[in-house]
């Protein structure tokens, strides 16, 4: 019976430490910079009290956009002060799926909405104001903005199906247009700068992979066959040449996820596919680039590691 008692008593306090671990750790949001031509990585300022996800570089070259706590924020990447709060009024649970326009004027968001917390899809002036409404079903999680500003890619589960497609809707709201109808899980739509194509990734494959299809659905192509490991967000520069992505290597999760805190790697390759390169190994993933992060120029891209903090 002492004996019993001694083990229980251990394990509570084993359990506690772990706890008490757990709470100590802290998780430190990087806000870095890859320079494609001379192949080096910048630090645009660390984020100790703030956890940080999915930046945008806006058309005009001037601010990085990410969101944290459910709001979004922008910071001059030259001159990285005390970020600065955009106004999103009642959109409070803003995700890391936040898609700039090419007009540079307008910023789609998916924000949670206070009824029922599932993410709709809602448009608002960049320099903050009023949500507009766009996908009233739910949830949908935005990821793309045509080059003519008339529509949006996103992807969303509807009629309680357990398969992710990808949608289309015009920007100003209507009838929403499926695009995909692959088993299992599509994510990522992203418009190609000349609007010809949507990128996404697909686990129809069997691992996550990059794919392209034309803008109305058609042609849908695989891009990546890489075996060891699952690609995700596929991220066009704006000359169109390149694409930047994410991987996750092959075991350290199951082919459907994207979550946070592994060691990964950002992958640049042609537009036309073929070849990978391996540009920047990090700790992150979730967070790390889920949205179109390139410079105006093309020259850079921006990006979110993290460092865990006892």
């Amino acid at each position: 019976m002492r004996k019993t008692l001694f083990t229980l008593m251990a394990l509570i306090c084993a359990i506690g430490l772990t706890h008490a671990q757990q709470q100590r750790t802290k998780t430190t949001s990087i806000l870095e910079i890859y320079d494609v031509e001379k192949g080096t990585r910048t630090v645009v300022k660390e984020f100790a009290d703030m956890h940080i996800e999915a930046p945008n570089w806006t058309m005009d070259g001037k601010w990085l956009i990410f969101n944290s706590r459910g709001r979004l924020y922008k910071i001059s990447p030259d001159n990285p002060t005390e970020p600065i709060l955009i106004n999103t009024e009642f959109a409070g649970a803003c995700n890391n799926d936040h898609v700039l326009s090419f007009d540079g004027k307008s910023i789609a968001i998916s924000h949670g909405t206070k009824e029922d917390r599932r993410s709709r899809i809602y448009t608002l002036p960049i320099e903050g104001g009023t949500p507009r409404l766009i996908t009233p079903l739910a949830p949908s999680y935005l990821h793309g903005w045509s080059p003519d500003g008339k529509m949006l890619a996103y992807c969303a589960f509807r009629d309680n199906s357990k398969i992710q497609d990808i949608y289309v809707i015009p920007a100003e709201g209507g009838e929403e247009i499926r695009l995909t109808t692959a088993e299992g899980l599509d994510d990522g739509p992203e418009y190609s700068p000349d609007g010809k194509y949507i990128w996404f990734n697909s686990v129809r494959s069997g691992l996550m992979q990059v794919w392209r299809m034309k803008a109305d659905g058609s042609e849908q192509t695989q891009m990546t066959f890489d075996e060891n490991s699952n690609a995700w967000f596929p991220h066009v520069s704006p000359d169109g040449k390149q694409v930047v992505y994410l991987i996750y290597h092959k075991g350290d999760l199951e082919p459907h996820q994207h979550v946070a805190n592994k060691n990964v790697e950002l992958r640049l390759m042609s537009a036309e596919g073929g070849d990978y390169k391996t540009v920047v190994k990090l700790f992150g993933g979730q967070g790390t680039i889920n949205v179109n992060s390139w410079s105006p120029d093309s020259k850079r891209f921006a990006f979110v590691s993290y460092r865990l903090e006892e």
